[in-house]
This record gives structure tokens, sequence and C-alpha cells, in this order.
């Protein structure tokens, strides 16, 4: 098992603090780095300036969002990335949700399973260095009642195949993940309910043709060390409640199914509509502590170190660290304490 880290959103006050950390999780030996966009700062910027400082660590984009590039924008990114950091992007794709889809970037959130397979065979077409001709429900390169032309991409990625993530939480999404993906971004990844929620990952690579073999399974995990389990699970709380209660609407919050499908359906409930009646504090509070402590490694090191063997077991191949630590030597002493822990695991690749 490797590690990663998950540097998050640009812009928040942060930035110097997550430039070091990446700094150091590549002097530590890091896989990759990942960098996120919601309708904030964007992530190929940010991937291009790590890319920059950084000498060996892989960069990711954790997600680069659907609606907001065109496939063929998208792989001209991807391509210009992974040429620009030596052949070291990693290209991780999301269709967001209907509220920042819709809302932000004024794309419908309509079928947004066929949208990702179209985006993601033309993304494909062009890093192979194709002519792009595409008919699709979605797409139709060149344009048929237009001056357009069929064009190549002109610039050479490093490596012939770019590695291509997707962020699937949903039971049909986690298929087409695993039918046509290289590999899976995870969010509250439990390792005792990752049989039954992987089904659905392993049908798609099934059909596919394909074995679990090679497919890198990527959750983020949120890591705060300390002597008390439930002072730790504290820091977590906000972040839980925000994704399970806020993140969607009513109807359609993807991280709130999830909650309930791993048995929390009326604690999910609750979190939602103290979190839309605005009680943010009531929101956290309602948050399990079992559930904080399935999905994500808190407590004292020793029983941090222990736990990763779940991980393990369960197929996690990269586990990539969300650090709630407030300052610069708290985040960095972290990435040191998962180094140790994970060697002294014997789980190290």
């Amino acid at each position: 098992m490797k590690l990663g880290v998950n540097l998050g959103y640009w812009g928040a006050g942060n930035d110097a603090d997550n430039l070091e950390v990446a700094r150091e999780a590549d002097r530590l030996g890091y896989s990759v780095a990942w960098a996120a966009e919601a309708y904030g700062s964007d992530a190929a910027t940010v991937l291009s300036w790590i890319a920059a400082q950084t000498t060996s660590i892989d960069i990711g984009s954790a997600i680069f969002q659907i609606p907001g590039r065109t496939p063929a924008n998208c792989a001209m990114t991807a391509a210009t990335l992974d040429t620009l950091s030596g052949g070291r992007f990693r290209l991780g794709l999301g269709v967001s949700g209907p509220q920042v889809s819709e809302g932000w970037h004024g794309v419908r959130f309509d079928k947004p399973l066929a949208r990702t397979r179209e985006y993601v065979d033309i993304v494909r077409m062009a890093l192979r260095r194709e002519r792009v001709t595409y008919e699709g429900q979605f797409w139709q390169l060149p344009l048929p009642d237009g001056p357009g032309k069929a064009l190549t991409l002109t610039v050479h990625p490093v490596r012939e195949e770019l590695p291509i993530y997707l962020a699937a939480i949903g039971p049909k999404n986690l298929e087409l993940c695993g039918e046509i993906g290289d590999g899976w971004l995870a969010i509250f990844f439990s390792p005792e309910d990752a049989g039954e929620l992987m089904e659905p990952l392993v049908r798609g690579r099934q059909q596919a043709g394909k074995t679990m073999e090679g497919f890198d399974v990527v959750p983020t995990v949120p890591v705060v060390p300390g002597a008390s389990v439930e002072e730790c699970a504290d820091p977590i709380r906000a972040y839980a409640a925000l994704y399970v209660g806020g993140m969607g609407s009513r109807d359609k919050n993807f991280y709130n199914q999830l909650m309930g499908r791993m048995g929390y359906e009326g604690e999910a409930a609750e979190i939602q509509d103290k979190y839309m009646s605005k009680d943010y504090a009531g929101a956290a509070a309602a948050v399990p502590l079992e559930f904080i402590d399935k999905t994500a490694l808190i407590g004292p090191p020793e029983r941090i170190g222990e736990r990763l063997h779940a991980y393990a077991d369960a197929g996690v191949t990269t586990l990539t660290i969300g650090s709630f630590a407030g300052t610069i030597e708290q985040r960095v002493g972290v990435l040191r304490m998962m180094t140790e822990v994970l060697d002294k695991s014997g789980l190290a690749d």
C-alpha cells in the first residue's frame, strides 16, 4: 500500500502551507499529491505550481469537474500537465453534483453515467493523438453542420497512456468506474463495508474482461492522531456534516445516500435536517463516533498503524491522507507519522 496526500482546495489562506505539505510529501516518498476544485481555485493551475516545485511525487486532479471542461480541453490540460511534470500526472474526473453543474457551469445534470462514458472516450482518443471524431449523445465532433474539422492533439504526453480515475459513490457509477477507469477516488471509505460497497466496482471490471490487478483503489481518509479517540473525532465532525448534510439538495445528496447504505440512514437524515435548518453545530454533533472511526484514522499512532491492515485487506492500494491538523508543523508531523506507522506495519509498497 502506498501513501498519497490530498491538498484540498486552494485560496483558503493556507496556500503556502499546502505547498510545504506537498514538498514534504515529495521528500518522504509519497506516491501522489492530489488537488481539488469546486467553485473556487481550479486544480490544473495548482497542480502545475506543485509540479514545478517537486521532483518525484505524482500530481493528480481529485477531481477535474466534467461539466467545467469540454473533453478536448480536458485532454489538452492533461497532456500539458503530464509534459510539464515529466510524466507525473494522474487524471481524476467526476461529474460534481447538480448544484455546481447547473448553478455554476450551466450544464444540465442529466444522464451523468452516459455523459461520463462519452467524456472518457473522447479524452482517451485525444490523448492517443488520434484524429478526434465522435458521434455521441452529448458530443458530436466535429459538429456536423459547420466548418469544423477533425483535429489531432499536438502535445505529446510523456506516457502513451495516462491513468484515469473516477470519483464514484453510487453503485451504477462504481460499476462504470470499474469498467472504464484505471482507479477509483473514494470518500467516506469504510474497510468494514468495503466488500459490499465495492461489489459494483468488481462487477464493472469483470464486464470489461479485467480483474482488480493493477486497479488503484484510492480513498481520501481523514487522519487525526492523538491520545483520545473521541477528541480526535471532533475536528472531522464539521467536515462530515458538510458533505452528508449540505453537499447537494435534500433529494440528491450522494454522500447522504452513501451513509444510509452503510447502515446510518436515520443519522444521515438527522444530519441533513439540522444542516439545512442552519443548525451546523447540531449537525456536526449528530455525526456518530462509530461512523467517523470507520471512515477516518484517529487516535494514538499505534492504533492508526493497526488500523492500516484493515484498509489493505479491503483492497486499498493508495491511501490518501486528508490532514485535519491546524499548523504547518502539525500537518507535516502527520505526514511523517503516517510514513513511520506504514513502515512499521509491513504494508509499505
